[in-house]
């Protein structure tokens, strides 16, 4: 195997959740700071009644997996233009999946990627998401209060 290709998919970065009014140029410079970039793909429809409107993702290659991390770890979740920002990998889908499998809402993400496709079945992916999400903040915000009670538990003795 070689070496290279394991480099370009360890810095090549997707990112999704982009709302349509953001432009190449504005996501270049949304993710200049965090390193060089080498190439980038922005994705736009190429047929049908939305034939050249942005897609809503796009690919950014690093020259280092270094640097496609720092970004990563920065920009995961930002607000742009009113929507968090999904960022990672290329290659880490099937990891995120796998890991969603252990939440709360497992059964919704499954039927969410069993789905897929679009009009009705997309809103329904969109409450599986939203409800996914509120699963995990409610179990942080649990986790983070019973952590607090520890520590002043600990505090007192």
């Amino acid at each position: 195997m070689d070496p290279n290709i394991d480099d370009k998919s360890e810095s090549r970065l997707y990112i999704g959740n982009l709302d349509l009014r953001i432009t190449e140029a504005a996501l270049l410079k949304m993710f200049s700071p965090y390193g060089k970039i080498i190439s980038e793909d922005f994705l736009w429809h190429t047929r049908g009644p939305k034939r050249g409107e942005p897609r809503g993702f796009a690919f950014i290659q690093y020259s280092t997996k270094e640097e496609a991390e720092l970004a990563k770890e920065k920009m995961h979740g930002r607000f742009a233009c009113g929507r968090p920002l999904v960022v990672r990998l290329a290659g880490e889908k099937c990891l995120l999946e796998t890991a969603d499998k252990s939440t709360k809402a497992a059964s919704e993400g499954q039927k969410m990627l069993l789905i897929g496709g679009g009009g009705a079945m997309g809103q329904t992916s969109r409450t599986a998401k939203i409800a996914a999400i509120k699963n995990k903040l409610k179990s942080l915000e649990e986790e983070s209060s019973r952590t607090k009670k520890q520590k002043q538990n600990g505090n007192i003795s």
